[in-house]
């Protein structure tokens, strides 16, 4: 048996390659976001290894990254970039499924990878989601400038957003095709996971989008498309709803009190949809969510239904009541 100080070290970067070439994209299929994700978390962590150790991240082998490397650049995240848990959760999510595939291709790497495997996620604080009121919403969706092309599309894309509770991934993906606007109007999504759904739309968000699309054929099918005809970003999303909150917090104050974010009007679409009556599996269903576990956040977050379940509750130090039959009933009951 060779001693373990003579076998050869693995070098990382060709695992790495094959990680993301041949493991992620064709043997998982995992979306073009998840590759960013993983893309995004390898930078971070060759580029802290290239900084404390001075080793180019060419020259960085398997053992380099043991557990107590790993466990220390997860605490950089946290201590000197501070990233939230969440955000380290993510980045280690991400290592952990690389030295995965690395106990799989390299036999050697086997102790490695195992102790990177058992560092465990952090637990976090499980906060309610946010959300906007009607009135907030309402404000934001009256801020934009209609009589400019860009306040249109602003307009159109907030109203598509609330509508349908998307993903910001999900709508700045959207192609005008991908729209129906006949009697039943509807829009199609290919969420996480390729999973594609329907959500309808309203009358009024029918009528804006026709009105859209017919001044903006020119734009190559994008359905919301910025300066330069190309889909928008994340960030565009985000400064596009940013201007729309600051304008509509002069007369809606309450806006300016919240922290609110695309993903914001998701959660908003799903508790107006709660508070109308719709069942918690058709929300699901509308969100795209694979587990209706996901869905259930919403109820804790709606105070309103959690008060209409208090009153059906009679206040401590009150007689209980009791059921009492009318006379009518009284008198069907005795005659049978």
């Amino acid at each position: 048996m060779i001693p373990a100080a003579e076998l050869p070290k693995t070098p990382v970067g060709p695992l790495l390659q094959s990680f993301f070439a041949e493991h992620l994209c064709n043997h998982k299929r995992v979306s073009r976001c998840t590759v960013k994700s993983y893309r995004d978390t390898f930078r971070l962590l060759l580029q802290y290894f290239q900084k404390t150790t001075s080793q180019q991240p060419s020259a960085l082998s398997i053992e380099d990254l043991d557990a107590p490397a790993i466990l220390s650049f997860l605490e950089n995240l946290e201590q000197q970039r501070h990233n939230q848990t969440t955000s380290r959760n993510v980045r280690l999510t991400a290592v952990r499924s690389f030295f995965r595939f690395v106990a799989l291709r390299d036999p050697i790497s086997v102790g490695v990878a195992t102790r990177v495997l058992a560092i465990p996620l952090k637990r976090t604080d499980k906060h309610l989601v946010g959300f906007l009121t009607r009135p907030e919403i309402d404000a934001v969706l009256a801020a934009n400038n209609l009589s400019k092309r860009p306040g249109r599309r602003d307009h159109v894309l907030l109203l598509t957003l609330y509508n349908t509770g998307a993903r910001v991934s999900e709508i700045t993906s959207l192609q005008q095709k991908n729209f129906s606007l006949g009697v039943k109007p509807f829009v199609q999504f290919t969420g996480k996971g390729r999973k594609e759904r329907s959500v309808p739309l309203w009358p009024s968000t029918a009528r804006a989008l026709r009105a859209w699309f017919s001044e903006s054929d020119h734009c190559g099918g994008v359905a919301f498309p910025n300066a330069r005809n190309s889909p928008l970003t994340r960030d565009g999303v985000n400064y596009i709803l940013q201007e729309a909150i600051q304008r509509a917090a002069a007369n809606c104050p309450s806006l300016s009190e919240k922290r609110i974010s695309p993903h914001t009007i998701r959660h908003t679409c799903a508790l107006h949809l709660l508070q109308s009556g719709v069942d918690i599996t058709v929300i699901a269903l509308w969100l795209g969510h694979e587990s209706i576990q996901t869905t259930h956040g919403y109820i804790e977050a709606d105070l309103a239904l959690k008060e209409q379940a208090l009153q059906k509750v009679t206040p401590a130090g009150q007689a209980v009541g009791r059921f009492k039959a009318d006379d009518g009933l009284l008198t069907f009951l005795a005659s049978l």
